[in-house]
């Protein structure tokens, strides 16, 4: 959303992706509907991918999403290459559109440690783009755009806040109760509380926990 925010802000026209890969925390993909339509994007694409086929982590397994707290290492809540395939994806939504710059929301400051938020694949992933495509031996290439990359979550809560975008627009958690309500306990709902706690400001997101 923040990043989405950003690029409108800076004059972009809005394409966007949402991959369902049938992960566990789907209210997410009601939550891009509204923001999509909050933000004016111009095409937004929901495109069905089921990772659970390939399964590898907790979000698309039947392996318990842990709830004791921000882990050292990469936690089981991490999905196989999940990056790398959905900049695929992106780029060729951005190559039959015509677009070369891609926005993605990685942070690679205040997060779970997973390997493809880092920026040195970040980086690498233009050059990839140019080589696998068309418009990129053609000589257009792609601009990988990730500003929330070195913030922490505060200074992503205070940057929704700058653009007046409300936090409740937004979904973390990978774990919501049947009833749809942020269960509070995992990575994410931590460091997404964490995160308002330290800009001062206030997370209408309701928490079971």
């Amino acid at each position: 959303m923040v990043t989405a925010g950003l690029a409108r802000k800076a004059g972009y026209a809005l394409l966007a992706l949402t991959i369902d890969y049938n992960q566990r925390h789907r209210c997410e993909l009601d939550a891009a509907r509204d923001i999509a339509g909050r933000l004016g994007v111009v095409r937004h694409v929901i495109l069905p991918l089921d990772l659970r086929q390939f399964g590898g982590s907790a979000l698309t397994d039947d392996i318990a999403v842990p709830k004791g707290g921000v882990e050292d290492g990469i936690p089981v809540t991490y999905v196989p290459a999940r990056n790398l395939v959905f900049l695929a994806l992106t780029t060729a939504f951005a190559e039959a559109e015509g677009a070369g710059d891609i926005f993605i929301g990685v942070n690679a400051l205040d997060y779970s440690g997973y390997p493809d938020c880092r920026p040195e694949f970040i980086a690498s992933f233009a050059e990839t783009a140019r080589l696998a495509t068309k418009a990129g031996i053609g000589g257009d290439s792609f601009t990988i755009h990730a500003p929330l990359q070195h913030m922490s979550k505060a200074d992503i809560a205070r940057e929704a806040d700058r653009l007046g975008l409300d936090p409740s627009w937004s979904w973390s958690c990978y774990d919501p109760t049947p009833e749809g309500i942020a269960c509070g306990l995992c990575d994410s709902c931590r460091l997404r509380r964490k995160g308002f706690a330290e800009a001062g400001l206030i997370d209408r997101t309701p928490y079971a926990v």
